[in-house]
């Protein structure tokens, strides 16, 4: 399954009082404190839609990092946004939030035949059952246990979850043009670097499962993270849900194209498969704008 969306994707007007959105609503800036960025998707998202963003800037200081994740709340229900979406969001019941640590992303299911499958403690729901948050911080350099195996940048044209297929293209996080960013982009390519460094993508997502159910799934630079919730009720529209936390200073919205692509995205793919790294783009005779196009997007 591929889903088609039919909007281009933006950050709901309702946030946090220390979101600034930029005019097109693609980007979002928490602009003072370390809380009260919580961000919502525009619209609700539809099975295996992702939800995707670039971590733009961040700020040094503080102690933890973006969140993400679903809720069945209309954010125009909302009294007021709360402060935080962990515990806040999540203790209004019927939104599922994952903190994204530098390490520790993946989520390892632990079965539990006396609980009869649900978790028990802080992280777990009245609707769905919470397989982890990612809260654990540790200091490591890199992006342990994320990477398993290499991938293949241009090669690999799909991303698979169970029965949904995303298009890999816009999945992977690029740095900024400079000396040594071919060295840099192979680490985003492998999730080497930590998933809170910039230039790293992140996505959202839900996977049907069954009548009315589905799991919810994060994606980190084109690795699936694993089902991070399951069993939630998709009766009701699910929101994606961006909390701009603490050392995590700005995000931006990274569209995702479904179906057949422009032609601008296969002229850009059809030279990425000609060069041996995106900055040799620079001595090929192209028009400015499209060169700009392959080395940023």
């Amino acid at each position: 399954m591929e889903c088609f969306s039919d909007h281009f994707m933006e950050f709901h007007p309702i946030h946090g009082r220390n979101v600034q959105l930029e005019h097109s609503g693609t980007q979002a800036t928490r602009v003072e404190s370390f809380a009260h960025g919580v961000c919502f998707s525009k619209y609700s998202l539809k099975p295996g839609e992702i939800f995707l963003i670039e971590i733009e800037d961040k700020e040094l200081g503080w102690c933890g990092h973006l969140r993400v994740g679903l809720t069945a709340r209309d954010p125009r229900s909302l009294e007021v946004v709360p402060e935080y979406s962990i515990p806040d969001l999540t203790d209004l019941g019927d939104s599922w939030i994952f903190a994204i640590t530098r390490n520790h992303n993946k989520v390892i299911e632990e079965v539990d035949a006396g609980a009869g499958g649900q978790e028990a403690g802080e992280g777990a729901l009245a609707e769905g059952r919470r397989l982890g948050r990612g809260e654990v911080e540790d200091g490591d350099v890199g992006g342990g246990g994320n990477n398993t195996k290499p991938m293949t940048f241009f090669t690999d044209s799909h991303l698979y979850i169970d029965n949904v297929r995303i298009p890999r293209d816009k999945l992977v996080g690029r740095s900024r043009p400079g000396r040594f960013s071919h060295i840099l982009d192979d680490l985003y390519k492998t999730n080497t670097l930590p998933p809170t460094a910039r230039r790293s993508r992140i996505g959202v997502l839900y996977v049907p499962k069954g009548q009315d159910l589905a799991d919810m799934h994060i994606v980190i630079n084109g690795e699936d993270m694993g089902a991070s919730a399951k069993g939630i009720p998709t009766i009701q529209p699910l929101y994606a849900v961006v909390d701009v936390f603490a050392a995590t200073k700005c995000v931006r919205i990274v569209q995702v194209e479904y179906g057949f692509s422009s032609l601008q995205t296969l002229c850009r793919k059809v030279i990425q498969k000609h060069i041996v790294h995106r900055m040799a783009i620079d001595w090929l005779a192209l028009p400015e704008a499209l060169k700009h196009y392959c080395k940023y997007e």
